[in-house]
């Protein structure tokens, strides 16, 4: 009896544990079968170490496939248990149990031993629908063993063929044993056939276990067509490639001279994204990969692969063969300038059988078509070859319609649709010009997009591209103020609007102003003029048929302007340029030197009388008062007539001073006469007087003198007679002193 019992209790010990030895090889794998299925929710893998059993992997939840690092615990198609270690080690070697339900446990003991014979991994690229051959080389201890290829697939291991099968359908196994290889046949490839391969054999007689000696990825290549597509040096190129059975499978772009190695992709599904020199977008919605070449250049002309990945080692691609040439003609490049509500056209050439291809450059520089825009064919031909000209109006233009566009040629092909770019436009807005005299304050109104309003915002004067930036001030950013010294910068965001003031405006304030919101790089996108009117004005009286020369102030290279206008603002939009003036009577000199240019007015009109704006920005105010040549001889005869009436009563007047003149010598003369006689009438009396009384010795002379200053001495000289009664003798002196006085002093000395 007790027999019977020792020999139950090693019946059901024997059931509830199975043993079994394999041998793997360092740098390859195993595969073993525990032989037992799973009744339960929960296994395990354990590992013994000296101080117990070691936990790798716990189940507790029925899946088909647990990974854990290089350990993988999954059910084959059998529902068995299956153990598969990768990448072995010698570390690796040891007692390893599966846990599978209750108390029954498969334990496996595992010698791991170091050779050359299966750290070998290899790639092998085909094209779909051809052959793809790869050989696993195995030692001298696996020739007599039977030979299998698995395939890894994503839950699973799957056994495709082995040596005793030996053909199955597309595969076929061939084992070589005088070189101890084997070689794995698959024809014809389909896309599904990529993956990893793994080269067996068998370790155990008993059990289905396997060392894995060699592993093969094949990758399949679905070449689904070929394209020539064509761009031009210096100009853009949009390629649109469509896999529309696999929308939302990773896409990519590579060239082959580099083995595409370097595989551009968006890298997020839905936005367009920047890598190095081109910007892609993936599509999911339909299946689209477009990439967009910037600016092409020759090194970018070779083979590409523009690819979708269908799985780890399958894809699908469209073979580009992309050729870059040099045209002179290409790509132009043209600047539109546009009012805000206005319309604007923009005219391009492509060849006669291409569809017409416009788009609008956007934040990362990508090309986004345009679909709203109205477009007109115009029929038309170049001397080169059958060209259409090709009109893209945009009416009641807003400011999201400032930018870059591109127009150009579109082909199509089965899978593939390529744009050559080869016109550039540069669509500017411009807000009516900001007119101010000298000394006052000017606001310059800068509206944006609402997508813009987060964003930094500045005024730039001038030159603005990113490399010539000359800005005015510091940037703005929303619901904030910047000030510095004349210039103050607000934005108001809910207006939409940011405005710059300056003050004191002088002659260096005139000039183009930008509005320019800072994005990946600057984009200046509306531009206005800030016109100042100097106070000095200039007032010119001209005649028909005269010529007049008038100069104009200048600073900048701007085009200069000389305009017949009532308000200065008009000539910014409607001004006539001194370049493009028909009438030959108009001229101009440029003296850039001293920031003057000269017009030149010959044989004036009367009807070009007004008033006149010249300059560029420094603008100065012109009065041209042309008359009529009658107007010229009625001024002439009044001006002679004036002169003679003059003349006339200047001699008139002449005549008159003469005749007073001489009246009045007369009347003085017979005064003086009169004086005279009564001088000597005194003079003898006095004589007399003087000789009956000798106390009296001097007469003097201011007694009866002429009153009148102009009046002159009527005579030269005065006889004195000696008295025969005088008693003494008598002189007369006079005196030198005095000579020269309009009266003489006479003296009588006895």
């Amino acid at each position: 009896m007790k027999i019977l019992l020792i020999f139950l209790t090693f019946y059901l010990i024997s059931a509830a544990v199975r043993c079994f030895s394999v041998t793997g090889y360092s740098g390859g794998s195993v595969l073993v079968d525990s032989g037992r299925s799973s009744t339960s929710n929960t296994q395990y893998l354990q590992k013994q170490i000296h101080t117990g059993w070691n936990t790798i992997i716990n189940k507790y939840e029925e899946d088909q496939w647990i990974n854990k690092g290089r350990f993988i615990l999954y059910l084959n198609k059998n529902k068995h248990i299956m153990l598969f270690i990768r990448e072995l080690n010698a570390q690796d070697s040891g007692r390893y149990r599966i846990g599978i339900s209750g108390s029954e446990v498969v334990e496996i003991n595992l010698d791991v031993l170091v050779g050359s014979c299966c750290n070998v991994a290899k790639t092998v690229e085909v094209n779909n629908g051809l052959t793809a051959t790869f050989n696993c080389e195995y030692s001298q201890n696996h020739i007599y063993y039977s030979k299998i290829i698995f395939k890894e697939k994503k839950d699973s291991i799957d056994e495709m063929i082995n040596t005793t099968q030996r053909k199955n359908v597309r595969f076929s196994l061939t084992d070589k044993k005088d070189q101890r290889l084997m070689t794995v046949v698959i024809s014809p490839l389909t896309p599904n056939d990529g993956g990893v391969y793994l080269c067996g054999v068998s370790i155990n007689k008993y059990s289905y276990s396997y060392s894995i000696i060699n592993t093969v990825h094949l990758h399949i290549k679905h070449k689904v067509s070929m394209s020539v597509v064509s761009g031009c040096s210096g100009g853009g190129l949009m390629i649109k490639c469509e896999h529309p059975q696999y929308k939302t499978n990773p896409k990519y772009i590579c060239k082959e001279s580099d083995g595409c190695t370097e595989r551009k992709n968006p890298g997020v599904q839905g936005e367009w994204m920047e890598n190095g020199d081109v910007s892609l977008y993936d599509d999911t919605r339909a299946g689209v990969l477009m990439v967009f070449f910037r600016e092409l250049k020759a090194a970018d002309a070779g083979t590409y692969r523009c690819g979708v990945k269908v799985s780890d080692y399958t894809e699908s691609f469209t073979e580009l063969q992309l050729n870059v040439t040099h045209d002179a003609n290409y790509p132009k490049s043209v600047t539109e300038s546009v009012y805000l509500g206005g319309e604007v056209n923009i005219t391009c050439q492509i060849p006669e059988e291409h569809e017409v291809h416009f788009c609008k450059e956007l934040d990362y520089h990508i090309c986004q078509t345009i679909s709203s825009s109205k477009v007109t064919e115009i029929s038309g031909s170049s001397e080169r070859n059958e060209e259409r000209v090709v009109t893209v109006s945009i009416s009641n233009v807003s400011v999201r319609d400032a930018g870059v566009y591109w127009c150009g040629a579109e082909t199509r092909d089965t899978y593939l649709t390529f744009i050559s770019l080869n016109t550039k436009i540069q669509l500017n807005l411009i807000m009516p010009p900001v007119v101010r005299h000298e000394g006052e304050s000017a606001e310059i109104i800068c509206p944006y997009d609402s997508i813009y309003k987060s964003k930094p915002k500045s005024l730039c004067k001038g030159k603005c591209s990113t490399r010539d930036r000359n800005p005015l001030s510091e940037t703005v950013r929303e619901e904030k103020e910047t000030k510095t010294r004349r210039l103050t910068l607000n934005d108001d965001v809910t207006a939409g609007v940011f405005t710059g003031t300056i003050t004191g405006l002088t002659a260096e304030d005139a000039g183009k102003y930008w509005c320019a919101v800072t994005l990946e790089t600057e984009l200046n996108y509306l531009y206005t003029h800030m016109i100042v009117i100097m106070n000095e004005e200039l007032n010119l009286i001209k005649y028909e048929r005269d010529d007049v020369s008038i100069q104009c102030r200048h600073h900048d290279e701007d085009q200069k302007i000389f305009c017949k206008a009532h308000e200065a603002s008009m000539c910014v939009k409607d001004g006539v340029s001194l370049e493009t003036i028909r009438d030959d009577r108009f001229s101009f000199s440029d003296e850039a030197s001293t920031g003057v240019f000269t017009v030149n007015i010959t044989d004036l009109r009367e009807e070009d009388s007004g008033i006149y704006w010249c300059g560029a920005h420094i603008i100065t105010k012109v009065h041209l008062n042309v008359s009529k040549d009658k107007d010229r001889h009625f001024s002439m005869i009044i001006i002679i007539s004036v002169c003679v009436i003059l003349l006339l009563i200047g001699g008139f007047t002449l005549t008159v001073c003469k005749l007073r003149h001489k009246r009045r010598g007369r009347l003085s003369t017979s005064d003086k006469r009169k004086r005279k006689n009564n001088t000597i009438s005194s003079c003898a009396d006095s004589r007399h007087d003087s000789l009956s009384d000798p106390q009296s010795v001097q007469m003097n002379s201011h007694d009866e003198l002429p009153t009148i200053p102009s009046d002159e001495l009527l005579y030269t000289a005065v006889s004195f007679q000696k008295h025969e009664e005088s008693l003494s003798d008598a002189t007369v002196r006079f005196s030198e002193d005095e000579i020269h006085s309009d009266y003489a002093t006479i003296k009588f000395t006895t």
